[in-house]
């Protein structure tokens, strides 16, 4: 392919599917935080897991045409659900719950450059200056963000900080492993069998607390509104965000598709300003147009192509 050919339809359909499904997760983690209020984390998780399944059951059949799994290909799927599914809902819900926003946007800020860290050592990929570049602006971008918002995390607790610090750092490395696996993943099973399975493999997982939690909890005490909002929680987490995300790898490597990862925390902020009443400043804006450059130059036309490499096994 021509170094200055633009990228083809299927291409940027699939920059809209990473997109879009970075843009429901940032809202999902935002909104988690009145949902973690109303509910304990494992029943949380729980439930979204099970809401989550029932929508997808009939996308547990294999569909025709495709081949049996292997048992490196079930390990990897049980590695995703495990990584991406149960591991990132505990360090994310937790991590939110106990540190401030300011931090959490500091560290979530860090998923591109471990995405792309990591598809350079296990996928093999090609990572170019246009793709670090886009990196460094997503980075700066919400670091800025971030930075404006000092003032709210002053009053907390440092220990209680660390720790949900820590918890956030977690879930970004299970969410750059949930890249790299399902870039794997696309090349062997359908993005919607994908979605199904790992979200069985999390229930099974959280099933053992969620269960006791749920005969220790009082039902009654929450509001029809934390229903709903648990409803659109389970859908965007568990349906719509994991189909998105391994529709649009499947057509972009790994690396590549990590920079729209930056579009999670832009989006969390974003909620946090339109649904919480968060005040915007002229230095917030800044920091989101800094952080949507990135996508830019990792999407745009240039000299560089950034072709999808078969990963090693």
């Amino acid at each position: 392919m021509n170094r200055n050919t633009p990228p083809s339809p299927k291409r940027w359909a699939a920059y809209g599917f990473l997109a879009l499904s970075m843009a429901l997760a940032g809202s999902y983690v935002a909104l988690s935080k009145p949902l973690v209020a109303a509910l304990p984390v494992f029943l949380l998780a729980w439930l979204r897991f099970g809401i989550g399944g029932i929508a997808m059951v009939h996308w547990l059949k294999k569909p025709l045409g495709e081949a049996p799994m292997t048992r490196h290909t079930k390990q990897l799927l049980f590695l995703e659900s495990f990584l991406g599914n149960f591991l990132f809902s505990i360090c994310m819900l937790f991590g939110v719950s106990m540190t401030s926003a300011v931090s959490a946007g500091v560290i979530m800020a860090a998923i591109p450059a471990v995405v792309a860290l990591m598809s350079w050592v296990f996928l093999k990929e090609t990572i170019g200056p246009r793709i670090w570049a886009a990196v460094a602006c997503g980075a700066i971008g919400i670091g800025l963000l971030a930075l404006t918002r000092q003032n709210a995390a002053s009053t907390a607790d440092a220990s209680r900080m660390l720790l949900g610090n820590l918890l956030v750092f977690g879930a970004v490395l299970c969410e750059a492993f949930y890249a790299v696996i399902g870039k794997k993943l696309t090349g062997t099973v359908s993005p919607k069998r994908i979605c199904a399975l790992i979200n069985l493999c999390g229930f099974l997982l959280m099933t053992p607390m969620g269960l006791y939690t749920a005969l220790h909890f009082d039902f009654g005490a929450v509001q029809g509104a934390s229903w709903l909002l648990l409803l659109f929680y389970a859908m965007a987490a568990s349906v719509w965000t994991v189909w998105l995300w391994m529709s649009g790898t499947k057509n972009v490597p790994a690396a590549h598709a990590g920079v729209f990862t930056v579009l999670l925390p832009v989006s969390a902020a974003l909620v946090g300003v339109l649904v919480l009443g968060e005040h915007l400043s002229a230095m917030q804006l800044l920091a989101f147009a800094i952080a949507l450059l990135g996508v830019l130059l990792a999407t745009l036309p240039g000299r560089q192509t950034h072709a999808a490499i078969e990963p090693h096994v």
